[in-house]
């Protein structure tokens, strides 16, 4: 694997390397050997992030949320901008770097398998008979969503059926990420407000917490309209929204770990256990241990 950036890593980020021991068995199973990552991360207003590679070894995908970055790449300069692809393949000598005005947030994943060239080949459209390194395809929740569901990998220790989820949630992406590109040129956004980006910056922030004024200056508007607005759109409140998306998590987490409450209520950023509680119960109708025992059968789906 290309060695990932030593950018000082701020708490509200993440770098994850997945274990040698764990890339090898990776690329010798059937349902992975195609496709499959080698690390990932998320890097919040990377201020200060570059990098340099003159051997690239493997696959390298940005998504940029936020913010700006430059690269050259193959000699050609270019700026990512938020809501694009970047996409370097193995072999291909390259820089980039967060611009200093406005620094980038991004998702990025290193990727190898004997398919990740014909996905790359599949996303870069060419130009004059040269490949695009750059796709931009605006902000999407569901594909920063992906980006998040690929990132669970490393709360596994070592654990390969994880690691095999993770490598069909990087083919889930690459697929998405083609899905997306016919629709790049359409603007992104419903009588002046881009919910997608509002929505992309809720999955961001899942594990924390976000006010209103936040939302509304991602998509500079004020208080009082963005909230007009966004209840115009989708019938609810923005918050209201956000905490839903917490409470989706955290099902997804009392389904699919053994993490006790506290740690899922960490998880989706509540801090006091018993407030999560209260709230869970609120939306879902039972609380998180109960919801937890219905996988089991211990407790009913419905009330006799």
């Amino acid at each position: 694997m290309s060695s990932p950036s030593n950018w000082p890593l701020p708490p509200e980020s993440i770098r994850f390397v997945i274990p040698r021991r764990v890339i090898s068995e990776l690329a010798l199973h059937p349902l992975s050997q195609g496709l499959y990552p080698l690390g990932m991360g998320y890097y919040r207003q990377a201020s200060g992030h570059q990098m340099e590679r003159q051997e690239h070894d493997d696959n390298l995908l940005i998504y940029c949320l936020d913010g700006e970055g430059e690269a050259v790449i193959d000699g050609q300069k270019t700026r990512i901008r938020s809501g694009d692809i970047l996409l370097i393949p193995k072999g291909v000598s390259h820089t980039y770097q967060a611009r200093k005005r406005k620094p980038w947030t991004i998702y990025w994943v290193h990727f190898h398998g004997h398919h990740a060239e014909d996905f790359a080949q599949h996303l870069q459209q060419r130009e004059s008979n040269q490949r695009r390194y750059v796709m931009p395809i605006g902000i999407h929740s569901r594909l920063a969503s992906d980006f998040e569901a690929l990132l669970e990998a490393r709360e596994s220790t070592y654990n390969l059926n994880a690691y095999i989820c993770a490598a069909n949630q990087l083919r889930q992406i690459l697929s998405h990420i083609a899905l997306l590109q016919p629709l790049a040129k359409q603007k992104q956004s419903r009588g002046g407000l881009d919910i997608e980006r509002v929505h992309s910056l809720m999955q961001t922030h899942i594990h924390e917490q976000l006010d209103l004024d936040t939302l509304a200056e991602s998509i500079s508007l004020s208080k009082y309209h963005f909230v007009k607005k966004y209840k115009e759109v989708t019938g609810t409140t923005p918050i209201n929204h956000f905490i839903q998306l917490k409470i989706e998590r955290a099902c997804h987490l009392l389904d699919t770990t053994n993490n006790g409450i506290n740690e899922v209520a960490f998880a989706v950023g509540y801090e006091d256990a018993y407030y999560f509680s209260r709230i869970f119960k609120k939306l879902m109708g039972v609380s998180p241990s109960q919801y937890r025992k219905m996988r089991t059968g211990a407790f009913p789906y419905k009330s006799e």
